[in-house]
Parts: structure tokens; C-alpha cells; sequence
């Protein structure tokens, strides 16, 4: 079985261990790092897998997952440096840090796979982006695409694409998240008791994604049979319009992505 190193204990390494777990890795062949000793300690407890020192959780790992925030990468690249074998892949998921950034900091040659995932993991419906560094192999990658399939969907795209990826995908349940509040006031405000106001929401939300999924309806095709002439929808939709709600969300999702290059290039 494969050695997996996860170096870090926030969100996404967390979502990372529990979804191996449940995939049936087997918790011998994992290690976390003790980075954030806390957090580490009680999710080696939690799930009974091994917690040990960086650079210890490093050696000898076939694949090492850097899950730590970016402006704590450098500091994490110069413990791992020594520990990294010539076969070991790395995978980061650290926003905004590039291979090119990774590879300089890293043995010679080593294989790295940049990753921009989302917190719907946490409940195995992630999207994942997956870019390859220069020493990335075919094999790499698709050692990285099983790795990252076990908490939801993955696409391979060039690396170029992953700050679009990340206003998108990796930024995009903060905007769901958001529409998701604002509908459940306004349930309230309507006279609703909060409890049903989000069950209404949270599965209209749910029942539209798996509609988008299932039929492969572009959206407005999907919108306009909602949207009966002289109807509620059609009224409720010329507000939105009336307020350029489309025109702040594109407005919105390119300042996530110029963030996200900024993010790039302060590396």
C-alpha cells in the first residue's frame, strides 16, 4: 500500500485523512505531521493513525501532501528538503503557490502536482484541480487523481487555469453559501420559521445542482422552464436583474481571480 505523509491537520488535511480512511487506505500506511500539535494529536486520536515530526512524516513517504497555509510553506519546504526521496510525489494545496515555487524549493527533479480543492470534501462532494510541475509524470498524475477522487470530482488542467479554477470552484461555496443566507432571510422575513425556511432552501439548492448534473440542461434552458409568462419567477428574476445580480457575481469571480494571481505573485 502506498506511504502517505499528510503535512497538516487544518481543513483539507483533515478532509484528506477521512476520506482515505473511508476509502479503506489502511490508517498503518498514514502519517500526519505535528505541525499544529493540538489539532494533530486529536485527529491521530480520532481516526488511530500516526503523528510524528515533519521532517519524520516526510522520509520515506511515497506521497507528501502539503496541506498548510501558504504563507507557511516556506518555512515547511526547508524542514521537508532533506527528507524527500527521489520517487517521493509531493501534492500541495496550498492556494496561490505555484509548482515553478515548489520544484525551487524542493530536491531536483522531485514530481510535483498543484492542487486547488474545495470544503465540499468534507462530505466527499469536492472539486479538485489538478496542474503537474515539470517533473510531473503521466503516473503522477494519475497517482494524484486517485488520491484527490477519494473526496469527490477531479479535473486535470493546465497550470495556467488554476487561478480561474480557484474564483470558481475553490472560492464558489462561499458564494453558494451566501445565496443560500440571503434566501433563508428572506423566508423569514416572509413570515417563515427559520428551521423550515432552510430546509426549503438548502434542498431547492440541492434538488437544482442535481437537476444541472443529471439532465446536462445548460442552466438558463433549465431556468426558463421555471419561468411561466406573468409568473412569480419571471417577476422575482427582472428584480434580480433590476439589481445586476449577474453583473456582481462576474464582477465578484474576477476579483477572486485577480486575488488569486496577486497570491501567485507574492510568492
Amino acid at each position: 500500500m502506498t506511504r502517505i505523509a499528510i503535512l497538516g491537520a487544518g481543513v483539507m488535511g483533515g478532509s484528506l485523512l477521512s476520506a482515505l480512511l473511508r476509502s479503506g487506505h489502511d490508517p498503518a500506511d498514514l502519517v500526519l505531521s505535528e505541525r499544529m500539535v493540538a489539532t494533530t494529536r486529536e485527529l491521530a486520536e480520532k481516526y488511530a493513525v500516526r503523528s510524528a515530526p515533519v521532517g519524520e512524516a516526510a522520509r520515506g513517504a511515497d506521497i507528501v501532501v502539503l496541506a498548510v497555509k501558504p504563507q507557511d510553506m516556506p518555512g515547511l519546504l526547508a524542514e521537508i528538503h532533506e527528507t524527500i526521496g527521489s520517487d517521493t510525489l509531493v501534492i500541495s494545496v496550498a492556494a496561490g503557490i505555484s509548482t515553478e515555487y515548489l520544484e525551487n524549493r524542493l530536491p531536483a527533479n522531485t514530481g510535483v502536482v498543484r492542487v486547488m480543492p474545495n470544503t465540499p470534501a468534507q462530505v466527499d462532494q469536492g472539486m479538485s484541480v489538478l496542474s503537474g510541475g515539470r517533473h510531473c509524470t503521466t503516473e503522477h498524475l494519475a497517482e494524484a487523481e486517485q488520491l484527490l477522487s477519494t473526496f469527490g470530482r477531479v479535473l486535470v488542467l493546465d497550470e495556467k487555469h488554476q487561478n480561474a479554477a480557484t474564483a470558481i470552484s475553490g472560492s464558489g461555496p462561499a458564494y453558494i453559501f451566501y445565496v443560500t443566507e440571503a434566501m433563508i432571510e428572506a423566508g423569514v422575513l416572509l413570515g417563515l420559521p427559520r428551521s423550515t425556511a432552510s430546509e426549503l432552501v438548502v434542498q431547492t439548492l440541492f434538488g437544482a445542482a442535481t437537476m444541472i448534473r443529471e439532465t446536462g440542461e445548460h442552466p438558463s434552458i433549465l431556468r426558463e422552464q421555471v419561468s411561466s409568462p406573468g409568473g412569480t419567477s419571471v417577476a422575482a428574476l427582472r428584480a434580480l436583474e433590476d439589481h445586476r445580480v449577474r453583473a456582481a457575481f462576474l464582477t465578484a469571480i474576477e476579483a477572486a481571480a485577480r486575488r488569486a494571481e496577486e497570491l501567485s505573485e507574492g510568492e
